[in-house]
């Protein structure tokens, strides 16, 4: 008999010794432990599960230290002589005298209410687990008007409802940091890039504004803009003229142009530079609008019979003579 007890006092403290090497370090997580009394019998077990080997059994009256609460049917606790084990959390076997008071690294917020930490922002997402209450989490961002994004102590994220009922905040969300503004460049490539992917979108003059099956001129230049820049400029040639001179200098020599700069230019009235003579850049009255690519080209519409949205040469022909002036609109 007496080898027998011996066996079983080896096994429990093997088995507590089992335990406390494979409680995992808690880095993002700390407790402060709670106290509890037994109030009636109960199996202390090596782990939180009644297929679980018994080492004895609290009796009636025995302290012990909370030390953490796995899930909602299990304490892990601690008894007078320092052995580490689980015992029903069950109000008929445990009487909580101080509860464990959790905190964690970095933590914001804390479950008020068991509430379900689900793998996405919507009730039809998976249920990962139910927070406790008391359970500290990191509110990393609003999702919508109704949801939280959460990681809990372990690392793991997921998604919980904002409701006070089940969350308190106790420190600030993250606010999302803010993109740099983009570059004058990047402005202009934006642009660009999204006009280029109209090429050959057929022309129509006084296109609606309203989609971008057909354009005109300066339908097609505000839809880049708008496109690439989420910037709406004036619906016409004339006015986004007026707009760009208002906006900064303009040149009236088109080899003084830079990569982006919108062109003005009066009526055709030939293809000699001699049918020009004498245009007043500021007078003339402006009827068509394009965007200037560098390199002697432009981007732009102007008729049926071009094709539509291309790209053009500027030098030698009727463009170089009829360009009034250009600049930024950015």
């Amino acid at each position: 008999m007496e080898v027998l007890h011996m066996r079983r006092q080896i096994a429990i403290a093997l088995a507590a010794l089992s335990l406390l090497l494979t409680v995992p370090s808690i880095t993002a997580a700390a407790a402060k432990n709670g106290s509890a009394v037994v109030v009636s019998s109960v199996s202390f077990r090596t782990a939180p599960s009644t297929s679980s080997s018994v080492m004895k059994y609290l009796k009636a009256g025995e302290k012990v230290v909370l030390l953490e609460q796995p899930n909602d049917y299990w304490y892990k606790v601690k008894d007078a002589s320092g052995t580490i084990g689980y015992i029903s959390s069950g109000e008929k076997y445990v009487n909580v005298v101080t509860p464990i008071q959790e905190t964690a690294v970095g933590a914001n917020a804390v479950a008020v209410g068991s509430v379900t930490f689900r793998t996405k922002p919507s009730t039809s997402g998976e249920r990962i687990r139910y927070l406790k209450v008391g359970e500290p989490i990191v509110v990393t961002a609003r999702e919508g008007a109704y949801w939280y994004a959460v990681t809990d102590a372990n690392g793991v994220s997921g998604y919980v409802s904002n409701s006070s009922a089940y969350i308190k905040l106790t420190g600030t969300i993250p606010q999302p940091s803010q993109p740099s503004k983009p570059t004058a460049d990047q402005q202009i490539e934006a642009v660009i890039a999204a006009g280029m992917r109209y090429l050959g979108t057929p022309y129509e003059y006084g296109s609606s504004r309203d989609n971008t099956a057909t354009f005109d001129c300066s339908d097609f230049v505000r839809q880049a803009f708008f496109d690439g820049l989420n910037k709406l400029l004036p619906a016409d040639s004339r006015q986004q003229g007026e707009f760009v001179r208002a906006n900064g200098s303009v040149q009236t020599d088109w080899h003084q142009l830079k990569r982006g700069d919108l062109m003005f230019f009066m009526d055709y009235k030939g293809t000699k530079a001699a049918s020009y003579t004498g245009k007043k850049p500021f007078s003339e009255k402006i009827t068509h609008v394009a965007i200037y690519l560098g390199n002697g080209q432009m981007l732009h519409t102007y008729s049926v019979d071009s094709g539509g949205v291309r790209t053009n040469a500027i030098g030698g022909n009727h463009w170089e003579y009829r360009f009034l002036y250009g600049g930024s609109a950015l």
